[in-house]
């Protein structure tokens, strides 16, 4: 079923599909396709959604940014061979945002005869993580690799990088440039802007509203923001030893007030919105139970959008999502 709606003058073409599909495009093809994998905050294991992940597929290019838990299985889900995504954009080391590359490293080479190198690129610190990912997993690789199934010695190399604000990646008509956020204390943490046939998205990353973010999203056909807890909530009043009033957290109202100052809430995410007017804005990394859009909306009123795990965006002349079916 597809419903086409007017937001200010942009045409969304939004349809209800069930089931998985072929997400990969003609490489003629100038739509620049979006799949939120998962849109879960933190390092919470959830049985309802998949930790943070977003494929970008433009042409012949298949870009993967953080690889949060249970991701391999939403890139099967989405009827993509995790074989082929070999190319990892990590926006910082947070666990929550890296937690699954161990096995989209190693179970595509070993079940799907991935014989092609696995590329990352990361903060400071990415390299070292990834070699220490290739000795903690040294027998498994050495047996399989020299002796038992022989796979390929090319499929399990890893070719890591420590980057800085800059163009990071180009090929096949794509280019893609990480941009510092502002997560502090974590540091240094990157968002990210991909550019194809005069298409265009942006993801934010974890970050505190940031004007260098502003300045690379301007222009953008879709901004992807996270969203953290309301600051104004008033569960976050109180002593900082006193247990946080959420069922789904033991923490404290201190440590929730400490990791709502390092996010940006959903007023302030209007406020970015509103500077940066993009086509289309969509939530990711979000806590389900935090009210988004009736705090955005007191200062944007474009088009936008709470993501869903195996939502896909496909930007072109128009920009159309398809949502999972609910069961």
């Amino acid at each position: 079923m597809k419903l086409a709606v007017t937001l200010l003058g942009l045409f969304l073409s939004i349809s209800v599909y069930a089931g998985s599909q072929d997400q990969t495009l003609k490489n003629n093809d100038s739509t620049l396709r979006v799949i939120l994998l998962g849109t879960r905050s933190g390092p919470a294991i959830d049985a309802q959604r998949v930790g943070i992940g977003t494929l970008v597929v433009a042409g012949p290019e298949l870009l993967l940014f953080d690889c949060g838990r249970g991701v391999p299985t939403a890139i099967s889900r989405a009827a993509i061979r995790p074989a082929d995504v070999t190319k990892v954009f990590l926006t910082h080391l947070h666990s929550d945002h890296v937690i699954a590359l161990p096995e989209l490293y190693l179970y595509p080479w070993a079940s799907e005869d991935r014989s092609t190198p696995f590329h990352v690129w990361g903060p400071e610190g990415t390299k070292a993580m990834m070699a220490n990912l290739q000795k903690a997993f040294a027998f498994d690789i050495h047996v399989r690799r020299d002796v038992d199934e022989k796979f390929s010695a090319d499929g399990i190399r890893v070719v890591s990088t420590d980057i800085r604000e800059g163009v990071m990646y180009r090929a096949n008509g794509v280019t893609v440039t990480a941009f510092l956020v502002d997560h502090a204390p974590v540091t240094p943490a990157f968002g990210y802007r991909v550019d194809y046939q005069n298409r265009s998205v942006v993801m934010s990353g974890d970050t505190r509203p940031s004007e260098n973010l502003i300045k690379y999203a301007k222009g953008a056909d879709l901004l992807i923001h996270e969203a953290g807890l309301w600051k104004q909530d008033p569960r976050l009043v109180g002593r900082a030893d006193e247990p946080f009033p959420n069922p789904n957290s033991r923490g404290t109202r201190g440590e929730a007030r400490i990791i709502a100052e390092h996010h940006t809430d959903p007023s302030e995410a209007g406020r970015i919105f509103e500077k940066v007017k993009p086509k289309l804005a969509v939530f990711s990394h979000y806590n389900a139970a935090a009210p988004i859009l009736p705090l955005v909306k007191q200062s944007y009123t474009g088009p936008v959008e709470v993501g869903e795990d195996g939502m896909t965006i496909d930007i072109g002349e128009t920009i159309n999502i398809r949502r999972l079916a609910q069961k």
